[in-house]
């Protein structure tokens, strides 16, 4: 199908449908609806037409309600605005429900990238023997996380689950009803979710969403492949962060992890139990059923009596299915025996812990824990904090005792070393791969590492014993750069090393994308995460150590997104790729993985891309010496730009004043701050979401692309443009990179903030921001000889497109309500319609992140 007829297919599918289900919406019978509707629409044509002339959204807003309304009285005006937040909100719940009811209309299920088209490769190339090979030990590990960039509650969710079958349906009636109850149900948080909270909502993911879609996969691969198909080796992984992840979140504690693995364990069961409970409505035969009922007993003995368990295990539910599925094949012609095996792929992926939840701290907590040990017991010499890194080390390898965590008076220090001894009764009651992975922010050195596996000595783990993958992450530039010298540093020690031959000589290791954007910028980050894994390669490979690389990965281009699988297709065999590990982070779980269909097809994508790699093109070195130079340069050139704006005196501020960031706080849609320590504003302790969320909302998606334009501009400056195109052409990871950079500025509107170009204080800012956008843009469509950006992919382009037509009108309001608020603050009194602005503001944020989904 070629651009024209995938772009009028869409505008059909989902174009058209949004039109005739918006226009049902607008005649509810809600109080002031209809009219709120007919002005809204109004309103939107006003925001586009003002906008092309230049006016700010102050002007726009005051001339609509001049020329537009009757609306003299402030107060009426507020009300209005607040009335198209709401009705806006919900617009974008109809345009995603009809996005995702036509899910498989757009896309090609069996197409490019399925594991249907790998079926196909693999028989053509007669690579089986091959594919059996990689299977034996290769798998996809997508990791829950609760990042706050998902504004939807979880009610709404379920209307948007509900209202995508009703459309797909073209059910009229029930798309009607569930209309009607989307008027009435609020999309405001009056408070924070709590750490628990937020594992309930996404174990909702794992049941209906996951489970169903990972168990066909699965299901058919086994069919395509029966020998290649190893069933001791999941090729799918589910990992699990909230309740495990303690970095800059106060509210998680020993209990809260203790409680969310009981809760996926008995979300499992669940799932477990409806499924054989379907069974025994088929498998009505002698030597079946009576089997199948005593095994849905013994599930149903472990939901009601948990903390008995009742010795229900893995290996005992594969034996008795297996036995099931043998009877049915001598005695029952084999009837129903794919519906049992549809069920022990299940069990054979999920056993029963379902993901498995990791634990995360900040390097920081572990340093001041050894340091307090050390003064309050004899486990660590009384000089400890004077001595060096390889002292230190050297100390903790000698500890021989067990420290209470009771001793400790900060509740910090408890619950870390709580937490560590949990994770052996987690591992008793849902298996060793239940938790199983300690994941140690901000690494820096070898230190760190050992700081850590000190503190299970500590909590009661033999060091000969220890059932725990020790996982460090490293993510700022200068990290990144010293990654392979610490691991280097580690691999040589004796008893470290001792500790990986216990764990089959595999080290995990994990790197984040969006605190090293945030830090580095675009090209700098990706590049440098590019060049630490291939070093983090051959020094693993050298110490006969199999690495695997966990990608911590945010839903946008500015933190690691975009079209993830891409990035997989595009490494070489200079890069271990024994696994795809990656996070899948908020609102990334409901677009990517919302519907079964979109769940399935975006999971096969990841499973094609790691698979495809190894049998098709593992003798490629994806970059030439020359090639990782002139991307070095670059980024290097990229860099320093990022570096000059950050330094740029109103940097904190604009960020701070000019877009929402100091309003995420009140958003209540995470459980954790948006700040690492409380105090005055810096970088170093803003968290990546805020950050680069805040920047989207503003509509300038900086962190996505600036200084790629500034470093192309400068290598042709330098006579390097034909190198430079030769790259873009030779070089998928750099055209992934360009591809991504483009839909980060895809979703760009500076006419927005066009206004603050005349700014007193951030004029100066706003323009440099503006000529870099322009810039970048110029020199993508250069590369790509494209008239428009995402030239290549129109089904994203219209997608986006449409959505940010919804958006205009928050976007506008959001930006007159920040206005009013400063005006406010600089006249420097009391007005009580402040509180009513930054209200308004936040009420904005949510429709303008979920319209632009992984946006944040």
């Amino acid at each position: 199908m070629n651009a024209i007829n995938k772009i009028q297919n869409y505008n059909k599918q989902v174009g058209l449908k949004f039109q005739l289900y918006n226009s049902l919406f607008t005649n509810l019978p809600f109080h002031r609806v209809e009219k709120t509707g007919i002005l809204l629409s109004t309103f939107l044509l006003h925001c586009e037409d003002g906008f092309k002339k230049n006016q700010s959204p102050v002007e726009i807003i005051d001339s609509f309600f001049k020329h537009n309304t009757s609306y003299d009285d402030p107060q009426e005006q507020i009300d209005l605005l607040f009335r198209f937040i709401q009705y806006t909100e919900r617009q974008i719940v109809l345009f995603d429900a009809v996005e995702e009811a036509a899910f498989s209309e757009i896309y090609d299920l069996k197409g490019v990238g399925t594991l249907k088209h790998l079926e196909s490769e693999v028989v053509q190339s007669k690579k089986q023997a091959e594919l059996a090979e990689k299977l034996k030990d290769f798998s996809v590990r997508l990791v829950l996380t609760a990042h706050p960039t998902q504004f939807y509650p979880s009610e709404v969710l379920g209307i948007i689950n509900d209202l995508s079958r009703a459309v797909a349906q073209d059910n009229t009636s029930e798309v009607n009803s569930l209309l009607q109850q989307l008027g009435k149900t609020p999309f405001f948080k009056k408070e924070k979710p709590t750490p628990y909270d937020e594992a309930v909502n996404l174990i909702w993911f794992l049941r209906h969403r996951f489970y169903r879609a990972a168990g066909k996969i699965m299901s058919e691969f086994k069919s395509q492949f029966p020998e290649a198909v190893n069933e001791t080796n999941s090729l799918i992984r589910m990992g699990f962060w909230p309740g495990g992840d303690r970095d800059g979140n106060p509210f998680v504690k020993v209990n809260t992890t203790k409680k969310v693995a009981a809760e996926l364990r008995a979300g499992l069961l669940k799932s477990y139990y409806q499924d054989v409970h379907l069974l025994r409505r088929r498998l009505t035969f002698k030597g079946v059923d009576n089997v199948l009922a005593q095994l849905e007993e013994k599930i149903h003995l472990n939901l009601s009596s948990p903390e008995k368990h009742h010795d229900l295990s893995k290996d005992e539910m594969i034996s008795t299915l297996k036995d099931i599925r043998k009877t049915l094949w001598d005695k029952h012609n084999g009837l129903f025996s794919e519906m049992v095996d549809d069920l022990l792929r299940k069990v054979e992926l999920f056993g029963l812990y379902f993901a498995s939840l990791d634990i995360r701290q900040d390097s920081s907590v572990h340093t001041d824990l050894m340091a307090e040990i050390a003064k309050k017991t004899s486990a660590l010499p009384d000089n400890y904090a004077q001595l060096s890194d390889e002292e230190k080390i050297e100390a903790i390898l000698n500890i021989n005792e067990v420290v209470d965590p009771s001793i400790f008076e900060d509740e910090l220090f408890r619950d870390t070393l709580e937490t560590i001894a949990s994770v052996k009764l987690i591992q008793q009651q849902n298996g060793e791969e239940g938790c199983h992975r300690y994941i140690i922010s901000h690494s820096t050195s070898a230190l760190d590492v050992m700081n850590v596996f000190g503190l299970f000595k500590l909590a009661g783990w033999d060091a000969n014993d220890l059932k725990v993958d020790i996982v460090p992450l490293f993510e700022s530039v200068e990290d990144l750069k010293n990654a392979s010298q610490v691991m280097n540093t580690l691999y040589k020690n004796e008893v470290y090393r001792k500790h990986l031959t216990k764990r089959k000589d595999i080290q995990t290791i994990m790197v984040g994308f969006s605190d090293g954007t945030k830090d580095g910028g675009y090209l700098m980050a990706n590049f440098g995460i590019y060049k630490a894994k291939e070093e983090l390669t051959k020094t693993s490979k050298d110490n006969d150590i199999q690495v695997v690389f966990f990608d911590g990965r945010g839903g946008p281009p500015a933190r690691g997104g975009g079209r993830t699988h891409q990035f997989y297709a595009s490494l070489g065999s200079n890069i271990a790729s024994k696994e795809i590990q990656l996070t899948i982070q908020g609102q990334t779980i409901s677009s990517n993985f919302g519907t079964e269909e979109s769940a399935r097809f975006n999971l096969e994508q990841l499973m094609h891309a790691g698979i495809s790699n190894d049998l098709f093109y593992s003798g490629q070195v994806t970059q030439t010496k020359e090639e990782d130079d002139l991307l070095l340069q670059l980024s290097q050139k990229s860099y320093q730009a990022y570096e000059d704006l950050k330094n740029h005196p109103a940097f904190i501020e604009y960020l701070n004043e000019v877009s929402p960031l100091k309003y995420y706080g009140q958003a209540n849609i995470g459980s954790r701050p948006s700040k690492r320590k409380p105090g005055k504003l810096n970088l170093d302790d803003l968290r990546a979401v805020p950050y680069v969320g805040s920047w989207s909302q503003l509509k300038q998606n900086l962190p996505g692309y600036y200084g790629v334009g500034y470093a192309l501009q400068q290598m042709e400056a330098e006579g390097k443009w034909d190198e430079i195109c030769k790259l873009y052409k030779s070089s998928l990871f750099f055209k992934t990179l360009l591809d991504n950079c483009e839909m980060a500025m895809c979703k760009c509107f500076f006419p927005l903030t066009a206004y603050l170009a005349k700014h007193p204080v951030y004029g100066d800012l706003w323009t440099l921001i503006h000529e870099e956008f322009e810039r970048t843009k110029s020199y993508m469509l250069k590369l790509a000889g494209a008239s428009e950006l995402m030239d290549d992919k129109p089904i994203n382009r219209v997608s986006i497109q449409m959505r940010q037509r919804i958006e205009l009108p928050i976007l506008t309001i959001q930006q007159y309500a920040l206005n009013r608020i400063r005006e406010i603050k600089e006249a420097e009194g009391e007005d009580a319609n402040i509180d009513v602005y930054e209200k308004m503001v936040v009420r904005c944020s949510f429709g303008i992140i979920n319209a632009g989904r992984n946006s944040a």
